[in-house]
């Protein structure tokens, strides 16, 4: 598979208005993205993790190391709407992201300053409001839409510029469960039938568990990387780094702990009740 994001030795450090002083936020983060890909990237308030999501289409440049976006060095001037074209970045807060009062000209509103003609604006905002099944509210007022709705609206502006990757940094942090659940079927939808590569950063659990790769990060460093399934198995070392696990894999993990035979890998609430199942037989 080709790579569409690589990180090479990151790392990077805000500004301190103190002499000498620059916290490290991100410490040497090596990473390569698949195109096609559905990557969480799960991590504490402080962890680093939405500094590198502002590194992956050069809204921050490194303070060391380099980042590439389908081969592009982000610290490229020249190429920075190449970058910003292959990939796209949806935030927590929505409203931050609505600069239209009508739904359709919001989304066509990043289009337009690419330059794209006006038949296939009109096309492109049309399927990305379907993508996000956003299409029925396209004349409405984005004011009056849910939260859940407006970050639909978030991510069908920055599909009408047709990225190949999305970033969304912890874009249901502000949405009650059923806007959390309804942008989340939105990411997974565009994943599995559209190919965008996602990176969707995220402190909650299940909302990891989604994902086909786990990339978990503490103090600006990669601490765990792989399925789901294998990372969240690996209980004590996350919550050494403060953090905890689903709750179907604390169960198994609790119960192995009093010498039954379970797997730690049950994710979903299915296959945590067929392990239970089992031990009944």
């Amino acid at each position: 598979m080709e790579t569409i994001i690589k990180t090479e030795d990151l790392h990077f450090s805000y500004p301190s208005p103190e002499e000498g002083t620059t916290p490290v936020v991100l410490d040497g983060v090596s990473l390569e993205i698949e195109e096609g890909s559905f990557v969480a990237v799960l991590g504490h308030n402080g962890s680093g993790k939405s500094t590198l999501a502002k590194h992956m289409n050069a809204i921050l440049l490194p303070s060391g190391g380099t980042v590439y976006v389908d081969g592009i060095d982000t610290a490229d001037d020249s190429r920075l709407l190449d970058i910003r074209r292959a990939v796209g970045m949806v935030f927590q807060n929505p409203d931050n992201q609505i600069v239209a009062n009508v739904v359709e000209e919001d989304v066509a509103f990043a289009p337009e300053n690419l330059g794209v003609p006006p038949a296939e604006i009109r096309q492109r905002v049309d399927d990305a409001l379907k993508a996000v099944n956003m299409y029925d509210h396209r004349e409405h007022a984005p004011h009056l839409l849910s939260g859940g709705q407006k970050q639909r609206v978030a991510i069908a502006g920055v599909i009408a510029m047709q990225p190949r990757c999305i970033v969304l940094d912890e874009p249901t942090a502000m949405l009650d469960p059923i806007g959390r659940k309804d942008v989340l079927r939105t990411i997974k939808e565009l994943n599995r039938t559209r190919g965008v590569t996602v990176v969707l950063i995220t402190h909650h659990m299940d909302e990891a568990a989604q994902a086909d790769r786990l990339v978990v990060m503490a103090k600006g460093r990669v601490v765990a990387d792989g399925a789901p399934k294998a990372v969240f198995s690996q209980v004590e070392e996350l919550r050494k780094v403060g953090l905890t696990v689903p709750q179907t894999t604390a169960l198994l993990w609790e119960l192995r702990q009093e010498g039954l035979d379970v797997p730690l890998d049950a994710l979903s609430d299915e296959e945590c009740a067929q392990a239970l199942f089992k031990l009944l037989q």
